[in-house]
């Protein structure tokens, strides 16, 4: 069906899971999962599926400690679940994903499996949200710890195919929901469940001048800076990185390898964040090319709007940047 929105096309494919396994479980914390069709039609989880495998009317309590440890717990009995978390409150996860998520199927062997989705939403970089609610970048924390996978989808059909995947992924997966790809035009998503698999980056443009890498609402930035790019005279590869891990190192080094230059936007701060690994995985295994990564600076979010939008690299800083290394 076309015309789906971002939102329902995961809550579409979280329905369609939970049709199949009586026993999927979503935590989905203060908001009502409630989706519209493009013709109308209302997907209500709470009223298909009941509180018990859902949450009440108006969403469980704000207890994201809780619903950290209940996922991992149901996962630990092998029952398959969905821990939906804010922006402002999901590192509350961390150490339960530490030490025990990620490290369940290895401890034993592989004979248990740790199928839990922690679907995460990332506030991103906007006006007047004041520091602790304009944070993101924090995929680098999950990144760094073995038996985790990340997604970060870029647009509806993403959204929906990485979602499926995930439930039926033996690994602990977590889902980076960051708002910019949310709006805007929609590619044409399909009815029935299927995947996106997770691993494979997506080379969204073939160019030869300079390989642009990014993900998230900093993507949406480069994908807007495309046709300033083309103006310019400018060839730009650039690459989706909707799995950050495992990383496809595979086509990023393919890609910069033809290029020599490799221009990593990332919305999070400049020390150890996941542009960085980018840039070491092409430098490691790519010989004379140049590397630059754009990213937030080492500071709390502004409230001011001037001043966090001076701070975001956004589209023009994308073309600058590009502009310079190709000219050097």
């Amino acid at each position: 069906m076309a015309g789906k929105s971002y939102s329902y096309s995961q809550l579409e494919g979280i329905a369609q899971e939970m049709r199949s396994d009586p026993s999927l479980t979503l935590v989905y914390e203060y908001q009502i999962p409630i989706g519209v069709s493009p013709d109308g039609t209302l997907l209500d989880l709470v009223s298909e599926f009941g509180s018990v495998r859902t949450a009440t009317r108006w969403g469980w309590p704000l207890d994201e400690a809780f619903y950290g440890g209940w996922a991992i717990g149901m996962g630990m009995s092998g029952v398959k679940a969905i821990a939906h978390m804010p922006s402002m409150a999901h590192l509350h996860i961390v150490e339960y994903m530490y030490q025990q998520g990620a490290k369940l199927r290895a401890m034993t062997g592989g004979q248990a499996s740790m199928p839990i989705v922690v679907w995460i939403d990332i506030s991103g970089r906007k006006p007047g949200q004041a520091a602790q609610h304009a944070d993101c970048g924090e995929e680098y924390i999950y990144a760094g710890m073995p038996g985790i996978k990340v997604v970060c989808p870029s647009n509806a059909y993403d959204a929906k195919g990485l979602m499926v995947a995930a439930i039926r992924d033996p690994d602990p997966v977590i889902y980076l929901d960051y708002p910019g790809p949310k709006a805007g035009a929609q590619p044409d998503v399909p009815d029935e469940a299927y995947e996106v698999e997770i691993g494979p980056a997506t080379v969204l443009q073939e160019g030869d001048d300079i390989t642009i890498a990014s993900w998230g609402d900093a993507l949406v930035q480069v994908k807007q800076a495309m046709p300033d790019l083309e103006a310019e005279g400018i060839s730009a590869e650039v690459i989706d990185f909707k799995t950050l891990k495992p990383f496809d190192t595979d086509t990023l080094v393919a890609s910069v390898d033809k290029t020599k230059k490799l221009l990593v936007v990332d919305h999070g701060f400049y020390t150890q964040g996941f542009g960085s690994h980018v840039i070491s995985e092409a430098a490691q295994n790519v010989q004379g090319a140049m590397f630059k990564k754009i990213t937030f600076p080492d500071a709390p979010a502004p409230f001011c709007r001037e001043m966090i939008l001076w701070m975001v690299p956004d589209a023009p800083k994308v073309v600058d940047a590009a502009k310079q290394m190709v000219a050097a």
